[in-house]
């Protein structure tokens, strides 16, 4: 009788084992992949968390320095989770922390899709890129999977020992250190933005014909005696002299299509924008990206000016100073531009201090050139508009 009883109690568990297991390999497989994508480009975890302390403002900003210092700190956490979670290391502990982890993130991600401080919150790095509602009702649905599984965690049982444990988490945490290392030093073995190696920019800055354009919710504020009103385009009173138009409101309702590239534009000293000559050049055009002159590596300044001195048929002339006004450079040396995000004051002293450099500026909006490329300075080789190298200058003799 007891016999029976054993196995009855056994089919009845099996059900929940398997239910608490599948939560367990489901949270696991989401944080591996998580950290794994984050762990393969650093750097745009880093630039993730500052564009939210910038957004957030205030005291916030204060806590910028710490930026790399927190990605990397998440990253660690992700994949530790997820490889406990999916080997079955402390179970009990790890759903813990996983709902502990997600009782944070789900409100966060909440205010985030409801103020929109940022485009998408780059949970998934640029692998997946989730809009902030999107990635909300993720957290919804993986809270609820840890609730799930802490609610079930006594019926886990340990699988490893805990010396093997030991050895599993401390692995982990050494691998996960230093492949970021080597990708924060080098760049990243896996390129999911719009300028990797191969692609054809100008196409991925094209909108096709039938490409659906921004809707928006347009409203005209008129006044009459003193009082202000708000119309619709069907219902303004057109024609009304009674009515004095105040102002125009528009709130964007439906964002259309946007090309991969949408934000792609090189200007001179002179303002002139060069992006499209650099992009239908046939003959290869080297960019070399410092997107913060003053945050730039220095130690990689004598490379940009080997790199300057190489490519450009004036560099070494006798007649340099002659020949290296703007206009010049155009018309002589298309191959080799530097471009920076920074501030005129920044640019000012950094052509003070390399005058080598300096007829080379190019400005560019400072994300677009953390997309272009993990290193500052990097480099970036382009021809006929396709990106044909991509290096981080420590990595050039």
């Amino acid at each position: 009788m007891k016999r029976n009883n054993k196995k009855t109690d056994a089919r009845r568990r099996m059900p929940v084992s398997i239910l608490a297991g599948l939560s367990r390999t489901l949270l696991g497989a989401v944080f591996a992949f998580s950290g794994a994508v984050k762990a393969i480009d650093p750097l745009g975890t880093v630039y993730k968390i500052e564009d939210y302390l910038k957004a957030f403002g205030g005291f916030f900003t204060e806590l910028l320095p710490l930026a790399e210092v927190a990605a990397w700190g998440l990253i660690i956490l992700e994949l530790l989770l997820g490889v406990c979670m999916l080997l079955n290391i402390r179970t009990q502990w790890t759903s813990w922390l996983a709902l502990l982890f997600y009782l944070v993130m789900t409100p966060l991600t909440l205010y985030i899709a409801l103020t929109n401080p940022v485009s998408d919150c780059g949970c998934f790095g640029d692998a997946i890129v989730l809009t902030n509602w999107q990635t909300f009702w993720k957290n919804v649905v993986l809270i609820l999977l840890a609730i799930l599984l802490v609610a079930l965690r006594k019926h886990t049982r340990q699988l490893w020992s805990n010396w093997m444990e030991l050895v599993l988490v401390v692995l982990t945490i050494v691998v996960a250190v230093a492949f970021m290392t080597w990708t924060r030093l080098h760049l990243p073995i896996k390129d999911f933005r719009p300028y990797k190696i191969g692609n054809h920019l100008p196409t991925l800055m094209e909108y096709p014909e039938d490409a659906e354009p921004d809707q928006y919710d347009i409203s005209f504020v008129y006044a009459k005696d003193g009082v202000e009103q708000t119309f619709t385009l069907e219902n303004y009173p057109k024609g009304d002299t009674t009515w004095t138009f105040v102002r125009q409101e528009s709130r964007l309702i439906k964002k259309g299509y946007e090309p991969p590239i949408h934000d792609l534009e090189i200007l001179n000293a002179d303002y002139e924008d060069l992006t499209w000559d650099i992009l239908e050049s046939e003959e290869p055009v080297t960019l070399v990206v410092m997107y913060d002159l003053a945050k730039a590596d220095k130690s990689q300044i004598a490379k940009v000016e080997a790199l300057a001195s190489n490519l450009s048929p004036f560099a070494s002339s006798p007649d340099r100073l002659i020949a290296s006004s703007p206009d010049n450079l155009i018309a002589s040396s298309p191959n080799f531009y530097i471009l920076t995000g920074s501030g005129t004051d920044d640019i000012i002293n950094f052509c003070l201090e390399y005058p080598a450099l300096s007829d080379y500026i190019c400005t560019c909006d400072p994300v677009t050139l953390k997309t272009i490329v993990r290193a500052n300075p990097g480099a970036i080789v382009l021809q006929d508009g396709i990106v044909i190298d991509k290096y981080n200058l420590r990595n050039r003799p």
